[in-house]
């Protein structure tokens, strides 16, 4: 994918790109300006968002003004200068906002999921060279993520952008999406010209933890941030919870410690890749112990079907489990590393043993 450094994307206009910010809905004029003229005398100069279009997860919540909300933004630019986002999910969407000289796209995490959606907003930006931003997918499905982003990079988008806001989980958490920051990760491996913005909003789903998330954030070297920040959140139509006053995010700005990718310090250098050789050489010996419990796994399964034994003891899972997260404890491991190392090192095994069983029965 052919993609334009972030700093690139508007190279005639002050404006700060490592910070979007906005109420989750635009709700009225009234609302929408206030919270612009806040952050403005906040001396901040952010890329402002406002929902138009809100997709909902059940019907009868407020799903946006639609299309007359969209002079309201045209006013904040006017009256702010700030470049202005919002989230499409249709072709006509896209046609609408560009109409409306917004200045930048981002497809949602309902959208991304659903290749024949993202699709069709492709062929609608086919001409145009307007900024589009990708939210991971509901799931963690990085090729969902990365599927959505190739479509919209073949539609001739070079100023293309990922958003991080977490992923959808049965299991219950702090959070409203679990980070899952390993996947953004894998995504800025995959494809390190890609900037990717944190959306701290919808991961915490509760402004009390914006500033931690937000700092994990700048730790894990994100291009940016995308806060939700509206001038009475408590009183918002939609997501009230994760929303800040322009004052809170000031104070979250402020609060953070920015990191460098390097430094020049010979010392530090030095040390560090001590360290890092140390820890390829764990990595090595990590691997090959692995290859070593996967021989024995096999030969298992070898014991297992020729005394027609079943794959799956479950009894003898549940000690496994237990035992070796007794031993993570003791060892001051986490206990959620522990479970889904053990997860992915028993779904090998099962499969592994399985495909022994196979090959029996088709020999």
């Amino acid at each position: 994918m052919q993609v334009l450094p972030l700093n690139e994307w508007f190279p005639n206009q002050d404006v700060n790109l490592s910070l979007i910010a906005g109420p989750c809905s635009a709700e009225s004029e009234e609302q929408v300006l206030a919270t612009a003229r806040a952050l403005k005398a906040k001396g901040l100069n952010p890329i402002y968002r406002a929902g138009v279009w809100k997709p909902r997860t059940l019907p009868g919540g407020f799903e946006g003004h639609g299309e007359i909300a969209l002079p309201w933004l045209q006013k904040v630019k006017e009256e702010t200068g700030f470049l202005t986002s919002i989230e499409v999910a249709t072709p006509e969407h896209v046609e609408l906002a560009l109409k409306a000289g917004v200045d930048i796209l981002w497809i949602g995490a309902r959208t991304t999921v659903n290749p024949f959606s993202v699709q069709a907003i492709a062929d609608a930006l086919k001409g145009s060279d307007v900024p589009v931003l990708v939210k991971n997918p509901i799931n963690p499905d990085l090729k969902l993520w990365e599927g959505a982003l190739t479509r919209i990079s073949q539609a001739g988008i070079t100023k293309l952008g990922a958003i991080h806001r977490g992923f959808s989980s049965y299991k219950k958490s702090t959070f409203r999406n679990d980070p899952r920051w390993e996947l953004a990760i894998e995504l800025k491996r995959l494809h390190p010209q890609i900037p990717i913005i944190c959306d701290p909003s919808h991961i915490c789903g509760n402004r009390d933890l914006l500033g931690y998330i937000s700092q994990q954030a700048i730790d894990l070297n994100m291009d940016g941030l995308m806060l939700e920040t509206h001038i009475n959140p408590d009183q918002a139509w939609t997501d009230a919870a994760q929303q800040v006053t322009p004052e809170g995010l000031q104070g979250i700005l402020d609060n953070l410690k920015p990191k460098r990718e390097s430094t020049e310090d010979e010392k530090f250098t030095s040390q560090l890749e001590e360290l890092r050789g140390q820890i390829d050489g764990l990595d090595k010996e990590i691997i090959l112990q692995l290859a070593e419990r996967m021989k024995l796994v096999e030969k298992i399964g070898e014991y297992k079907k020729n005394n027609d034994v079943t794959v799956l003891q479950v009894n003898r899972w549940d000690d496994i489990i237990t035992d070796r997260l007794n031993l993570g404890k003791a060892l001051n491991l986490n206990e959620k590393f522990v479970r889904r190392m053990l997860d992915l090192i028993h779904a090998e095994s099962i499969s592994l043993q399985t495909e022994v069983m196979n090959q029996e029965k088709t020999a």
